[in-house]
């Protein structure tokens, strides 16, 4: 709500106040509006996605069953809940354990976690490849959402430096002059806030652009996944260009738009090493094609999350055997 109303009055503010009543020249009348326009819609668009994409279910596979469950909470010992979940995951790909080597379980949500998932106990469920819970857009920044989120913060500097520095001769102008009514202080307004905001957003923008250039969650910057070989800082990290790809995808004309072009499907995730059981696993999916609540249903469990399990690119596959 606060982020909606700030971007209704700037767009106030600066169409009315600025343009129509500051700006004289026609010509740059027309040229601020038509700019600031095309980059309003992109980052309100952007903000959009992020706000209103609905995360990503875990698939049904990854849920245990009623017996499961009751023989787990029921377990006497910690060993008999590494047995019960280890059976329960042998057919699954998850390659990510708990500090103590245990397949992640989600007592809430009484299923295994996809490897980078995680519970959120604002949304109540496990979120697949999540990052944080933002409340600037009341959602969850995960696998399904977290292009847009990058873009949304991209577009935001943007947007604030656009209105920063053509409000900026006209603030100094008013600024000289004294401020004599409630219009010159909106404009004055537009210029501090637009700073003020590009600089705050810069800094998000850079830790994020940072974290995918190391294919990592704002999470797992704070925690190490832990695989079956061990602590890994640099398990998902397969070199800038193709973390970039794995979150933007590889298709140039619309890398920078928002919309979904993320690659995979959230639920695995190719890394710089993996076992051979663990590439078993993997390779066990091959027939059905993607992980879906049901093999035979064309349309997968993720709606536009079309990407299976199979789909990794070539060139992302080839890394695993790094």
């Amino acid at each position: 709500v606060f982020i909606s109303s700030l971007l209704g009055w700037s767009y106030y503010a600066y169409v009315v106040e600025l343009c129509i009543k500051s700006v004289e020249s026609g010509v740059q009348k027309a040229l601020y509006l038509m700019f600031f326009h095309l980059i309003f819609l992109i980052f309100v668009w952007s903000y959009y996605q992020t706000i209103f994409t609905e995360p990503a279910p875990v698939p049904s596979q990854f849920y245990l069953s009623a017996v499961d469950v009751d023989d787990l909470e029921n377990a006497e010992t910690e060993d008999v809940q590494r047995q019960i979940l280890a059976k329960a995951a042998k057919k699954l790909p998850i390659l990510c354990r708990t500090m103590n080597g245990c397949n992640r379980y989600c007592e809430k949500c009484q299923c295994l976690k996809p490897d980078r998932s995680h519970h959120c106990s604002v949304c109540g469920r496990c979120i697949l490849k999540m990052d944080h819970h933002c409340p600037w857009v009341n959602n969850c920044v995960n696998f399904s959402n977290y292009k847009f989120f990058v873009l949304f913060l991209g577009y935001g500097i943007l947007y604030c430096l656009y209105v920063a520095f053509t409000s900026m001769p006209y603030f100094l102008q008013l600024f000289n002059v004294g401020f004599r009514g409630a219009a010159e202080f909106q404009i004055m307004f537009l210029f501090f806030l637009g700073l003020l905001f590009a600089i705050s957003l810069v800094c998000l923008f850079g830790y994020h652009l940072f974290l995918t250039s190391r294919n990592k969650s704002t999470l797992e910057s704070f925690r190490t996944p832990m695989f079956t070989t061990g602590p890994d800082p640099h398990g998902f990290n397969l070199g800038v260009k193709a973390n970039f790809q794995e979150v933007f995808g590889d298709q140039r004309e619309i890398m920078c738009l928002p919309i979904f072009t993320a690659m995979g499907d959230g639920v695995t995730f190719p890394t710089r090493c993996l076992d051979l059981d663990s590439e078993h696993l993997l390779g066990s999916n091959h027939g059905n094609g993607r992980w879906s609540d049901d093999a035979d249903d064309a349309d997968g469990y993720g709606g536009s999350l079309h990407h299976g399990i199979n789909s990794v690119p070539p060139r992302l596959n080839t890394i695993r055997h790094l």
